[in-house]
Protein backbone atom coordinates (compact mmCIF):
# COMPACT_ATOMS: atom_id res chain seq x y z
CA UNK A 1 0.00 0.00 0.00
CA UNK A 2 3.09 2.34 1.11
CA UNK A 3 4.76 1.73 -2.61
CA UNK A 4 1.05 2.42 -4.43
CA UNK A 5 0.41 5.46 -2.44
CA UNK A 6 4.13 6.79 -3.70
CA UNK A 7 3.56 6.04 -6.69
CA UNK A 8 0.41 7.65 -7.04
CA UNK A 9 1.74 10.21 -5.60
CA UNK A 10 4.53 11.08 -8.33
CA UNK A 11 2.44 10.85 -11.23
CA UNK A 12 0.37 13.64 -10.01
CA UNK A 13 2.75 15.53 -8.72
CA UNK A 14 2.97 18.90 -12.11
CA UNK A 15 5.76 19.00 -13.60
CA UNK A 16 7.82 22.46 -13.77
CA UNK A 17 9.30 23.87 -17.00
CA UNK A 18 13.11 24.08 -17.06
CA UNK A 19 13.98 28.34 -16.26
CA UNK A 20 16.09 29.43 -19.56
CA UNK A 21 18.00 32.20 -19.77
CA UNK A 22 17.07 35.16 -22.29
CA UNK A 23 19.96 34.78 -24.94
CA UNK A 24 19.15 30.51 -24.91
CA UNK A 25 15.15 31.69 -25.35
CA UNK A 26 15.78 33.92 -28.51
CA UNK A 27 18.54 31.55 -29.79
CA UNK A 28 15.25 28.51 -29.23
CA UNK A 29 12.88 30.78 -30.67
CA UNK A 30 15.33 31.07 -33.68
CA UNK A 31 15.89 27.93 -34.26
CA UNK A 32 12.01 26.99 -33.61
CA UNK A 33 11.33 29.62 -36.76
CA UNK A 34 13.44 28.58 -39.18
CA UNK A 35 12.52 24.73 -38.44
CA UNK A 36 14.96 23.16 -37.40
CA UNK A 37 14.73 23.18 -33.55
CA UNK A 38 17.81 22.15 -32.29
CA UNK A 39 18.51 22.04 -28.22
CA UNK A 40 20.82 24.89 -26.92
CA UNK A 41 24.53 23.95 -26.51
CA UNK A 42 26.26 23.36 -23.19
CA UNK A 43 28.57 25.27 -22.21
CA UNK A 44 32.16 23.70 -22.10
CA UNK A 45 32.89 24.13 -18.51
CA UNK A 46 36.25 22.83 -18.86
CA UNK A 47 37.60 25.18 -21.48
CA UNK A 48 37.38 28.34 -18.86
CA UNK A 49 40.62 30.60 -18.94
CA UNK A 50 42.81 29.78 -16.13
CA UNK A 51 44.59 32.97 -15.13
CA UNK A 52 48.03 30.87 -13.38
CA UNK A 53 48.32 29.37 -17.30
CA UNK A 54 49.75 31.89 -19.98
CA UNK A 55 52.74 31.57 -22.90
CA UNK A 56 55.10 33.17 -20.92
CA UNK A 57 55.23 29.36 -19.01
CA UNK A 58 58.11 27.11 -20.19
CA UNK A 59 56.08 24.00 -19.62
CA UNK A 60 59.23 22.18 -20.40
CA UNK A 61 60.88 23.45 -16.95
CA UNK A 62 61.08 21.75 -14.04
CA UNK A 63 61.92 23.45 -10.45
CA UNK A 64 64.23 22.73 -8.29
CA UNK A 65 63.10 20.78 -5.15
CA UNK A 66 64.69 21.78 -2.14
CA UNK A 67 64.32 20.28 1.80
CA UNK A 68 62.79 23.57 2.88
CA UNK A 69 59.81 22.20 0.48
CA UNK A 70 59.34 19.04 2.11
CA UNK A 71 56.45 20.09 4.69
CA UNK A 72 55.48 16.37 5.24
CA UNK A 73 58.55 15.31 7.09
CA UNK A 74 60.04 11.90 6.97
CA UNK A 75 58.65 8.97 4.63
CA UNK A 76 56.54 6.07 7.06
CA UNK A 77 57.75 3.50 5.03
CA UNK A 78 61.12 2.53 3.23
CA UNK A 79 61.10 2.30 -0.94
CA UNK A 80 63.67 0.26 -2.56
CA UNK A 81 64.90 -0.68 -5.98
CA UNK A 82 67.44 -3.29 -7.25
CA UNK A 83 68.79 -4.38 -10.75
CA UNK A 84 71.21 -6.63 -11.87
CA UNK A 85 74.53 -6.13 -14.14
CA UNK A 86 76.41 -7.94 -16.40
CA UNK A 87 80.00 -9.70 -15.14
CA UNK A 88 81.84 -7.48 -17.75
CA UNK A 89 80.99 -4.34 -15.22
CA UNK A 90 81.83 -6.07 -12.01
CA UNK A 91 85.54 -4.41 -11.73
CA UNK A 92 84.29 -1.15 -12.86
CA UNK A 93 81.35 -0.91 -10.41
CA UNK A 94 83.98 -2.01 -8.01
CA UNK A 95 86.52 0.50 -8.45
CA UNK A 96 83.68 3.48 -9.10
CA UNK A 97 81.11 2.08 -5.83
CA UNK A 98 82.55 4.71 -3.50
CA UNK A 99 81.75 7.69 -6.09
CA UNK A 100 78.08 6.31 -6.62
CA UNK A 101 77.67 6.05 -2.55
CA UNK A 102 78.80 9.51 -2.38
CA UNK A 103 76.46 11.10 -4.11
CA UNK A 104 73.57 9.14 -2.86
CA UNK A 105 74.56 10.17 0.58
CA UNK A 106 73.58 13.48 0.21
CA UNK A 107 70.24 13.04 -0.60
CA UNK A 108 69.60 10.35 2.02
CA UNK A 109 69.83 7.62 0.05
CA UNK A 110 71.08 4.01 0.64
CA UNK A 111 73.02 2.33 -1.99
CA UNK A 112 74.22 -1.70 -2.05
CA UNK A 113 76.51 -3.36 -4.28
CA UNK A 114 76.01 -7.01 -4.01
CA UNK A 115 78.90 -8.89 -6.11
CA UNK A 116 77.96 -12.73 -5.15
CA UNK A 117 74.78 -12.41 -6.88
CA UNK A 118 75.69 -9.37 -9.11
CA UNK A 119 72.84 -6.82 -8.06
CA UNK A 120 73.28 -3.27 -6.60
CA UNK A 121 70.31 -2.05 -4.79
CA UNK A 122 68.98 1.85 -3.58
CA UNK A 123 66.83 2.36 -0.48
CA UNK A 124 65.49 5.35 1.14
CA UNK A 125 66.38 6.30 4.91
CA UNK A 126 65.20 8.34 7.61
CA UNK A 127 67.60 11.00 6.24
CA UNK A 128 65.50 11.29 2.36
CA UNK A 129 63.76 14.68 2.04
CA UNK A 130 63.15 14.33 -1.44
CA UNK A 131 60.34 12.13 -2.63
CA UNK A 132 61.34 11.35 -5.96
CA UNK A 133 64.92 10.89 -5.35
CA UNK A 134 64.26 7.28 -5.19
CA UNK A 135 62.87 7.03 -8.66
CA UNK A 136 66.02 9.33 -10.15
CA UNK A 137 68.49 6.10 -8.12
CA UNK A 138 66.73 3.67 -9.67
CA UNK A 139 67.30 5.03 -13.16
CA UNK A 140 71.11 5.97 -11.85
CA UNK A 141 71.23 1.94 -11.33
CA UNK A 142 69.98 1.36 -14.28
CA UNK A 143 72.58 3.49 -16.69
CA UNK A 144 75.37 1.84 -14.64
CA UNK A 145 74.30 -1.52 -15.39
CA UNK A 146 73.60 -0.01 -18.86
CA UNK A 147 77.70 0.97 -18.93
CA UNK A 148 77.46 4.48 -18.47
CA UNK A 149 80.50 5.70 -16.96
CA UNK A 150 79.77 6.69 -12.83
CA UNK A 151 80.77 10.40 -13.71
CA UNK A 152 78.14 10.86 -16.24
CA UNK A 153 75.78 8.48 -14.84
CA UNK A 154 75.27 10.93 -11.52
CA UNK A 155 74.22 13.49 -13.08
CA UNK A 156 70.77 11.86 -13.57
CA UNK A 157 70.39 12.72 -9.76
CA UNK A 158 70.04 16.37 -10.50
CA UNK A 159 66.32 17.89 -11.53
CA UNK A 160 66.58 18.95 -14.77
CA UNK A 161 67.95 15.65 -15.47
CA UNK A 162 66.15 12.72 -16.89
CA UNK A 163 66.84 9.58 -18.48
CA UNK A 164 65.41 6.96 -20.99
CA UNK A 165 66.20 3.47 -22.12
CA UNK A 166 64.88 2.70 -25.31
CA UNK A 167 65.25 -1.34 -26.26
CA UNK A 168 65.87 -1.32 -30.12
CA UNK A 169 66.72 -5.45 -29.72
CA UNK A 170 63.30 -6.48 -30.90
CA UNK A 171 62.68 -3.37 -33.31
CA UNK A 172 64.46 -5.55 -35.88
CA UNK A 173 64.28 -9.29 -36.63
CA UNK A 174 67.13 -10.46 -38.93
CA UNK A 175 70.29 -9.81 -36.81
CA UNK A 176 72.58 -8.65 -39.74
CA UNK A 177 70.13 -5.89 -40.54
CA UNK A 178 69.85 -5.00 -37.06
CA UNK A 179 73.74 -4.16 -36.85
CA UNK A 180 73.81 -2.13 -39.74
CA UNK A 181 71.22 -0.06 -38.46
CA UNK A 182 72.58 0.05 -35.06
CA UNK A 183 76.28 1.22 -36.92
CA UNK A 184 73.97 3.86 -38.93
CA UNK A 185 72.95 5.48 -35.73
CA UNK A 186 76.49 5.55 -34.42
CA UNK A 187 77.99 6.61 -37.45
CA UNK A 188 81.92 6.37 -39.01
CA UNK A 189 83.48 7.50 -36.38
CA UNK A 190 80.35 8.22 -34.04
CA UNK A 191 79.81 11.17 -35.87
CA UNK A 192 76.03 10.99 -36.50
CA UNK A 193 75.64 10.22 -32.82
CA UNK A 194 77.69 13.53 -31.55
CA UNK A 195 75.38 15.53 -33.74
CA UNK A 196 72.48 14.63 -32.60
CA UNK A 197 73.76 15.06 -28.83
CA UNK A 198 75.03 18.35 -29.61
CA UNK A 199 71.30 19.07 -31.33
CA UNK A 200 69.13 17.41 -28.83
CA UNK A 201 71.45 18.56 -25.89
CA UNK A 202 71.44 14.97 -24.30
CA UNK A 203 74.34 12.51 -23.82
CA UNK A 204 73.58 9.16 -25.88
CA UNK A 205 75.34 5.80 -25.23
CA UNK A 206 74.17 2.63 -27.90
CA UNK A 207 75.14 -0.65 -26.13
CA UNK A 208 74.12 -3.86 -26.99
CA UNK A 209 70.44 -4.11 -27.46
CA UNK A 210 69.86 -0.98 -25.87
CA UNK A 211 70.48 2.77 -25.88
CA UNK A 212 70.52 5.01 -23.20
CA UNK A 213 69.79 8.49 -23.00
CA UNK A 214 70.25 11.83 -20.91
CA UNK A 215 69.09 14.97 -20.76
CA UNK A 216 66.07 17.21 -20.42
CA UNK A 217 62.57 15.86 -21.62
CA UNK A 218 62.32 18.28 -24.94
CA UNK A 219 65.44 16.39 -25.81
CA UNK A 220 64.84 13.16 -24.73
CA UNK A 221 61.78 13.35 -26.76
CA UNK A 222 63.42 14.35 -29.90
CA UNK A 223 66.38 11.70 -29.46
CA UNK A 224 63.54 8.89 -28.64
CA UNK A 225 61.66 9.28 -31.94
CA UNK A 226 65.15 9.94 -33.98
CA UNK A 227 66.45 6.39 -32.62
CA UNK A 228 62.90 4.98 -33.32
CA UNK A 229 62.90 5.68 -37.03
CA UNK A 230 66.63 4.47 -37.58
CA UNK A 231 65.38 1.13 -36.61
CA UNK A 232 62.46 1.36 -39.24
CA UNK A 233 64.82 1.99 -41.94
CA UNK A 234 64.72 5.85 -41.91
CA UNK A 235 68.62 7.49 -42.24
CA UNK A 236 69.55 9.65 -39.10
CA UNK A 237 70.84 12.39 -41.34
CA UNK A 238 67.08 13.27 -42.16
CA UNK A 239 66.42 13.84 -38.46
CA UNK A 240 69.51 16.02 -38.22
CA UNK A 241 68.73 18.00 -41.12
CA UNK A 242 65.50 18.96 -39.63
CA UNK A 243 66.94 19.58 -36.28
CA UNK A 244 69.26 22.14 -37.88
CA UNK A 245 66.74 24.41 -39.76
CA UNK A 246 64.78 24.36 -36.66
CA UNK A 247 67.78 25.42 -34.79
CA UNK A 248 68.47 28.31 -37.06
CA UNK A 249 64.83 29.41 -37.51
CA UNK A 250 64.07 29.31 -33.16
CA UNK A 251 66.69 32.36 -33.03
CA UNK A 252 64.51 34.66 -35.55
CA UNK A 253 62.14 36.33 -33.13
CA UNK A 254 59.70 36.68 -36.42
CA UNK A 255 60.02 33.10 -37.34
CA UNK A 256 60.06 31.75 -33.45
CA UNK A 257 56.15 32.16 -33.41
CA UNK A 258 55.36 30.54 -37.13
CA UNK A 259 54.21 27.72 -38.47
CA UNK A 260 57.90 26.09 -39.60
CA UNK A 261 56.03 23.15 -42.55
CA UNK A 262 56.82 25.46 -45.34
CA UNK A 263 60.76 25.62 -44.09
CA UNK A 264 61.65 21.72 -42.94
CA UNK A 265 62.66 19.46 -45.85
CA UNK A 266 60.13 16.94 -47.07
CA UNK A 267 61.95 13.48 -48.06
CA UNK A 268 60.31 10.91 -50.24
CA UNK A 269 61.52 7.60 -50.62
CA UNK A 270 62.81 6.52 -53.58
CA UNK A 271 63.56 2.86 -53.07
CA UNK A 272 60.26 2.11 -53.36
CA UNK A 273 58.83 -1.11 -55.55
CA UNK A 274 55.76 0.13 -57.64
CA UNK A 275 53.34 -2.91 -57.63
CA UNK A 276 52.83 -4.24 -61.28
CA UNK A 277 49.34 -4.41 -61.60
CA UNK A 278 47.72 -7.21 -63.66
CA UNK A 279 45.87 -6.40 -66.38
CA UNK A 280 43.00 -8.73 -66.19
CA UNK A 281 40.56 -9.12 -69.48
CA UNK A 282 37.44 -9.69 -68.90
CA UNK A 283 36.02 -12.18 -70.94
CA UNK A 284 32.76 -11.70 -73.39
CA UNK A 285 29.04 -12.36 -72.05
CA UNK A 286 27.23 -14.86 -73.28
CA UNK A 287 24.08 -15.66 -71.36
CA UNK A 288 24.20 -19.85 -72.20
CA UNK A 289 25.78 -21.57 -69.46
CA UNK A 290 29.43 -23.83 -70.01
CA UNK A 291 29.36 -27.42 -71.61
CA UNK A 292 29.10 -29.80 -69.28
CA UNK A 293 32.20 -31.48 -68.45
CA UNK A 294 32.45 -35.50 -68.92
CA UNK A 295 32.09 -37.81 -65.84
CA UNK A 296 34.56 -40.25 -65.05
CA UNK A 297 31.57 -43.11 -65.79
CA UNK A 298 32.36 -41.33 -69.40
CA UNK A 299 35.61 -40.98 -69.91
CA UNK A 300 35.91 -44.78 -69.27
CA UNK A 301 33.63 -45.67 -71.58
CA UNK A 302 35.12 -43.91 -74.27
CA UNK A 303 38.62 -45.83 -73.25
CA UNK A 304 36.61 -49.22 -72.52
CA UNK A 305 38.05 -49.84 -68.70
CA UNK A 306 34.41 -49.46 -67.92
CA UNK A 307 33.70 -52.29 -69.25
CA UNK A 308 36.25 -54.51 -68.43
CA UNK A 309 36.34 -57.30 -65.25
CA UNK A 310 37.64 -56.10 -61.75
CA UNK A 311 41.07 -58.50 -62.28
CA UNK A 312 41.41 -56.63 -66.00
CA UNK A 313 41.18 -53.47 -64.10
CA UNK A 314 43.69 -54.02 -61.52
CA UNK A 315 45.98 -55.54 -63.74
CA UNK A 316 45.64 -52.20 -66.04
CA UNK A 317 46.15 -50.30 -62.81
CA UNK A 318 49.50 -51.82 -62.30
CA UNK A 319 50.80 -52.28 -66.00
CA UNK A 320 50.32 -48.06 -65.74
CA UNK A 321 51.86 -47.64 -62.39
CA UNK A 322 55.13 -49.84 -63.63
CA UNK A 323 55.41 -47.60 -66.89
CA UNK A 324 55.42 -44.63 -64.81
CA UNK A 325 57.81 -46.42 -62.33
CA UNK A 326 59.82 -47.30 -65.59
CA UNK A 327 60.34 -43.64 -67.44
CA UNK A 328 60.83 -42.02 -63.97
CA UNK A 329 63.91 -44.61 -63.17
CA UNK A 330 64.97 -43.93 -66.63
CA UNK A 331 65.18 -40.59 -66.74
CA UNK A 332 67.00 -40.72 -63.08
CA UNK A 333 69.93 -42.57 -64.52
CA UNK A 334 70.12 -40.19 -66.98
CA UNK A 335 70.56 -37.45 -64.33
CA UNK A 336 72.99 -39.57 -62.56
CA UNK A 337 75.58 -40.71 -65.96
CA UNK A 338 75.73 -36.85 -66.89
CA UNK A 339 77.72 -36.65 -63.52
CA UNK A 340 80.53 -39.25 -65.29
CA UNK A 341 80.18 -38.02 -69.30
CA UNK A 342 83.93 -36.02 -69.76
CA UNK A 343 83.35 -32.55 -71.02
CA UNK A 344 84.29 -31.29 -74.70
CA UNK A 345 88.08 -30.61 -74.74
CA UNK A 346 88.11 -27.27 -76.46
CA UNK A 347 90.81 -26.84 -79.62
CA UNK A 348 93.51 -24.74 -79.50
CA UNK A 349 93.64 -22.14 -81.96
CA UNK A 350 96.85 -23.23 -83.94
CA UNK A 351 95.03 -26.39 -84.91
CA UNK A 352 91.50 -24.71 -85.11
CA UNK A 353 93.19 -23.14 -88.13
CA UNK A 354 94.98 -25.74 -89.47
CA UNK A 355 91.92 -27.61 -89.55
CA UNK A 356 93.20 -30.14 -86.68
CA UNK A 357 96.42 -30.91 -88.49
CA UNK A 358 100.23 -29.84 -87.31
CA UNK A 359 101.19 -26.94 -89.58
CA UNK A 360 103.85 -28.89 -92.02
CA UNK A 361 105.28 -25.43 -94.23
CA UNK A 362 106.08 -25.38 -97.48
CA UNK A 363 105.86 -28.75 -100.09
CA UNK A 364 108.83 -29.80 -101.32
CA UNK A 365 108.18 -28.66 -105.33
CA UNK A 366 107.20 -25.29 -104.26
CA UNK A 367 111.34 -25.24 -102.01
CA UNK A 368 112.74 -26.49 -105.62
CA UNK A 369 110.62 -24.02 -107.59
CA UNK A 370 111.83 -20.82 -105.42
CA UNK A 371 115.31 -22.16 -105.29
CA UNK A 372 115.28 -22.00 -109.43
CA UNK A 373 114.09 -18.82 -109.20
CA UNK A 374 116.42 -17.12 -106.98
CA UNK A 375 119.52 -18.98 -108.79
CA UNK A 376 118.19 -17.62 -111.88
CA UNK A 377 118.03 -14.11 -110.85
CA UNK A 378 121.71 -14.51 -109.51
CA UNK A 379 123.31 -15.80 -112.81
CA UNK A 380 121.24 -12.44 -115.05
CA UNK A 381 122.86 -9.99 -111.88
CA UNK A 382 126.36 -12.00 -112.44
CA UNK A 383 125.88 -11.70 -116.46
CA UNK A 384 124.98 -8.48 -116.40
CA UNK A 385 122.13 -8.87 -118.61
CA UNK A 386 118.98 -6.52 -118.55
CA UNK A 387 120.22 -5.44 -114.83
CA UNK A 388 121.01 -2.03 -113.68
CA UNK A 389 124.24 -1.41 -111.93
CA UNK A 390 122.44 0.01 -108.66
CA UNK A 391 120.61 -3.15 -108.38
CA UNK A 392 123.82 -5.23 -108.94
CA UNK A 393 125.92 -3.24 -106.52
CA UNK A 394 122.72 -3.82 -103.77
CA UNK A 395 122.29 -7.67 -104.43
CA UNK A 396 126.36 -7.77 -104.11
CA UNK A 397 126.41 -5.91 -100.38
CA UNK A 398 123.42 -8.15 -99.19
CA UNK A 399 125.06 -10.96 -100.69
CA UNK A 400 128.54 -10.14 -98.57
CA UNK A 401 126.42 -9.45 -95.66
CA UNK A 402 124.79 -12.55 -95.34
CA UNK A 403 127.81 -14.41 -96.10
CA UNK A 404 129.76 -12.45 -92.78
CA UNK A 405 126.70 -13.37 -91.01
CA UNK A 406 127.05 -16.92 -91.68
CA UNK A 407 131.02 -17.22 -90.98
CA UNK A 408 130.14 -15.81 -86.99
CA UNK A 409 126.80 -17.98 -86.76
CA UNK A 410 129.17 -20.75 -87.48
CA UNK A 411 131.62 -19.90 -85.18
CA UNK A 412 129.65 -19.64 -82.21
CA UNK A 413 127.82 -22.96 -83.18
CA UNK A 414 130.98 -24.45 -82.92
CA UNK A 415 131.89 -23.15 -79.81
CA UNK A 416 128.70 -24.21 -78.17
CA UNK A 417 129.50 -27.23 -79.09
CA UNK A 418 132.85 -27.55 -77.93
CA UNK A 419 131.50 -26.67 -75.04
CA UNK A 420 128.68 -28.86 -74.80
CA UNK A 421 131.67 -31.82 -75.31
CA UNK A 422 133.18 -30.08 -72.39
CA UNK A 423 131.02 -30.96 -69.80
CA UNK A 424 129.89 -34.21 -70.56
CA UNK A 425 133.21 -35.60 -70.56
CA UNK A 426 133.47 -33.67 -66.90
CA UNK A 427 130.27 -35.73 -65.67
Amino acid sequence: RAVLAADVQRRSRPQFATKMSPEASTEAQKASEDGNAQAPKKKRTYERPKPWDHDGIDHWKVDPFRPEDNLGGTFLEASEFATLFPKYRETYLRESWPLVERALKEHGVRATLDLVQGSMAVCTTRKTWDPYIILKARDLIKLLARSVPAPQAVKVLQDDVQCDIVKIGGMVRNKERFVKRRQRLIGPNGATLKALELLTQTYILVQGNTVSMMGGFKGLKTARRVVEDCMKNVHPIYHIKELMIKRELSKDEELAKENWERFLPKFKRKNMKTRKVKETKKKDYTPFPPPQQPRKEDLAMETGEYFLAPKEKKWQAKQDKLKKQSTKVAAKKVKREEAFVPPKEEKSKKNANAGGKKDAGPSTEEMVKSLKSKKRKTREVVNGSGADPATFILTSVKSGQDTHEDGKHGKDSSKKSKKHKHKNAGS
